[in-house]
């Protein structure tokens, strides 16, 4: 129990607290302080902030967490939208370098397909070409120019085909393609953008392979109007002889052609499923053209090589033409029917074409005489000889020695009687030797 006492001058003393504790038999006594009432308090305000504090943090917590959660969705949901449009661009522009890419490989296939196709052109003009030039036609486009525009176009090309590495050598990978395309990256060796540089290559190609085409036309058509004047002015110098060289071959052509207009407007009978015509490149057909024309020209020449052009006695003065002159026996008028050369007795006659001999030896006014058949009903006759070289029956060569000439038969001295006959009938063999001159520039 408490206890208190007092004091005379300040009056009664305020008693303190005791704790009395009590365990068995043994009992303890405890003063309370104010001190100790003062850390018992605070240690109880202590826990009543924490008891408060925690059951804040429970109540609040939830919403925190939540709010928290709330917050990271959104960003990852912003994050997944970046990423989403972030592949959507990617997407978009890696289609847009395949298609570039796309574009810019079917031009170098197309522009090699070009090339090919040029490179076997001149291989089938190739051939053409020399039959040209055998046939001594000047061909305009014996350069280097095609070589050089060949080789041009050939490592235009390989740039353009060397750029596509690059391109995709040094492409972007990752996000980063968004921002830029191979095809319109700045070449790393220069200023320009690489689709720049293409475009230039294809340019350059393109032209160089154009100009080849164009070059190659050009030829083939100057080579076919030259095959084609050339035969006309053979057949046109030929034809004042009064002999034609027609090539066999038009002549069955116009008869096949004639056939054919006959049987389509004929009875016979025709039919089957209709099948769209063959599709014929012009080049092609160009091509046909010059072999046409080559090959008329070659016939034509082949033909005239065969007729009696050339001189039976070269350097040797012509004493007698062809026509009426009077007659030395006889002094009267008389048909001299060929001309006579001026040649001293010995000197080698030669045949002025190729032909089969029909005659050799006497024979009568012509003294020793050789007679050839050159077909298509020309003959030759070369009188006066004192020496036949040839027999009958042999088939001799243009050019070749068949005789010497003499002064036999009906002669006043020594000299080449010489003669053309064109079935049967003589003709003025002047129109022959003028002929042959203008003809050696086509033939020789």
């Amino acid at each position: 129990m408490s206890q208190s006492s007092g004091s005379p001058i300040f009056g009664k003393r305020k008693e303190q607290p005791i704790l009395i504790l009590a365990r068995g038999e043994k009992v303890h006594h405890m003063t309370v302080r104010p001190w100790m009432t003062a850390v018992g308090v605070s240690i109880g305000a202590l826990f009543a902030i924490g008891y408060l504090a925690s059951t804040s943090y429970l109540v609040l917590r939830d919403d925190l967490i939540g709010g928290t959660m709330a917050r990271q969705a959104r960003m990852q949901h912003d994050y997944e939208d970046r990423i989403s449009a972030l592949r959507a661009q990617v997407d978009r522009v890696t289609s847009r370098q395949l298609l570039d890419q796309q574009v810019v490989e079917e031009k170098v296939e197309k522009l090699l397909q070009q090339q090919q196709a040029l490179t076997s052109r001149h291989g089938k003009l190739g051939s053409l070409i020399e039959r040209a030039e055998d046939s001594g036609l000047a061909d305009p486009g014996k350069d280097k120019d095609e070589t050089e525009k060949h080789a041009d176009a050939t490592g235009g090309i390989q740039a353009i085909e060397r750029l596509m590495g690059l391109a995709a050598k040094t492409a972007p990978k990752g996000p980063a393609l968004a921002y830029a395309a191979p095809f319109s990256r700045s070449d790393p060796r220069g200023g320009d953008t690489i689709t720049d540089r293409a475009d230039r290559l294809f340019s350059r190609v393109t032209h160089s392979l154009k100009d080849i085409e164009r070059g190659q036309k050009d030829r083939i058509a100057s080579l076919t109007s030259g095959a084609v004047s050339a035969t006309d002015a053979i057949e046109t110098i030929v034809a004042r002889t009064g002999l034609s060289v027609t090539p066999e071959g038009e002549q069955a052509r116009a008869t096949g052609d004639a056939a054919g207009r006959m049987t389509e407007t004929g009875d016979t009978g025709m039919g089957g499923p209709y099948v769209a015509p063959e599709a014929t490149d012009m080049f092609d057909r160009q091509l046909v053209e010059l072999d046409t024309a080559l090959v008329r020209l070659e016939q034509v020449r082949g033909e005239v090589r065969k007729l009696p052009f050339s001189n039976p006695a070269p350097q040797s003065d012509i004493t007698s033409r062809f026509g009426n002159r009077m007659d030395p026996f006889l002094g009267r008028l008389a048909l001299h029917a060929g001309i006579d050369f001026r040649v001293a007795i010995g000197t080698s006659v030669r045949s002025t074409a190729p032909g089969k001999v029909v005659v050799a030896g006497r024979n009568g006014g012509y003294g020793n005489m050789v007679e050839i058949d050159h077909g298509n009903g020309v003959n030759t006759r070369y009188g006066h000889l004192s020496t036949v070289l040839v027999n009958v029956g042999d088939v001799v060569k243009a050019g070749e020695a068949i005789g010497r000439s003499g002064n036999t038969g009906r002669s006043t001295g020594p000299h080449l009687h010489y003669e053309v006959r064109l079935h049967g009938d003589a003709v003025d063999p002047m129109r022959f030797l003028n002929a042959g001159m203008k003809l050696s520039s086509y033939i020789d």
